[in-house]
This record gives C-alpha cells, structure tokens and sequence, in this order.
C-alpha cells in the first residue's frame, strides 16, 4: 500500500506546475502583443518590430551619459548574453532614451565597449514614448537647458519572444544605499524557466 501512496504522489508532483519564475520576473503566461515601431541602430539602420522575429530579445533603456545603471546593467547584460547565446538565438538592445545626445556615432562607440553584437537603438519621443510605454517600461527627460542633465528611465529589462511579443520583465533589485540592478543569474535562471513554457 505505501508503494501504491508513493508512486501517486511521486505521479501528481509530476504533473503539478511547471517551475515558477522568481518574484524579480513578472512573467506574461499569455505574451503581450507590441505596436509597430521604427528605430535607428548604431550603424544608422532602420530598425523595426520585424528585426525581433525568429529570436528572443533583451530590451534595456539607457542613456549613453548614464552614471551608473546603464553601465553596469549593460556589463550584467553581456554576461547573461554569454552564458545563453549557445544554446538560444538571443540579441540584446539598449534603446537610448536621450536621443538629443545619443547620435549613432556616440551609440556605436558605447555599445561596443560592452558588445558589438548588441544593437543600440533610438529615435525621436514620437517613436520612444508608445514603444517604452509598451513595453511596460518608463522614462522622463529634465526639463533643464543644460546639457548636463540626467535622464530617469526603468532599470528593468523586458523580455521579448522570437514572436515579438512581451514575455516578462526582468525587475531590479532595490537595495539600501545601492543602485537599483537587475541579477544577471536569476535572469539567466528565470529565462529558461519562461523560455521552456513558451510555445511557437
């Protein structure tokens, strides 16, 4: 009898949910479509929703002057990108926010610090805005007529299917008198997780 109890429940812990994501990983069970855009890389190429087919994609937003998030978000980024891309096609893009500053020249130059096969897109608000606000993320410019200036932005990173849909966003970390930051293995861990559950 203890036999039969223990292979009905070695049977039903088989068949009970697939694994979660963490509480860093707000993961979209039924992917978000996302509207038409239009961007601009680093090689000056127009970019649009079409290029997010066929791979999975991290969407990043920055800012080439950024102090600290995007830096070292993007170091986080690269490390994630080297740890999956040999067993997933996946692409990272950091979409400039500050498009006044971020010329393509500036874009190249910063991204190929970290990466060059990463793109670093941007574009007018009128494009940025609907796309950010999409993709369920945020930015704001200061107002200020110096060219100094810093740019608020999400430090979460989104997750896009090879079907150019929304399938999570990858939540930084708040942490006392720290820099809000993404945690490059649980991305890694909670990207399989969400990657094994998706479905062509």
């Amino acid at each position: 009898m203890r036999g039969w109890w223990a292979a009905l429940l070695m049977l039903l812990v088989s068949c009970s949910e697939p694994n979660e994501v963490s509480e860093h990983t707000l993961h979209y069970k039924q992917a978000k479509a996302l509207s038409s855009f239009e961007l601009y890389d680093q090689n000056n190429d127009l970019v649009t929703e079409q290029a997010l087919l066929g791979q999975w994609t991290l969407v990043f937003l920055g800012y080439t002057h950024c102090p600290d998030i995007c830096p070292m978000t993007l170091a986080k980024l690269t490390n994630v990108y080297e740890q999956l891309r040999d067993v997933y096609p996946i692409n990272v893009w950091f979409v400039s926010v500050d498009p006044k500053r971020d010329d393509a020249q500036k874009r190249k130059a910063y991204i190929n610090y970290f990466n060059d096969h990463f793109k670093a897109l941007s574009n007018d608000h009128a494009q940025l805005f609907p796309l950010v606000r999409n993709l369920g993320l945020i930015y704001a410019i200061n107002n200020s007529d110096s060219n100094d200036y810093y740019v608020d932005h999400s430090a979460s990173v989104a997750l896009i299917n090879p079907k150019g849909e929304l399938s999570a966003i990858f939540k930084a970390q708040f942490l006392p008198n720290e820099v809000p930051l993404i945690n490059g293995e649980l991305i890694v861990e909670d990207f399989k997780i969400v990657s094994s559950q998706y479905t062509e």
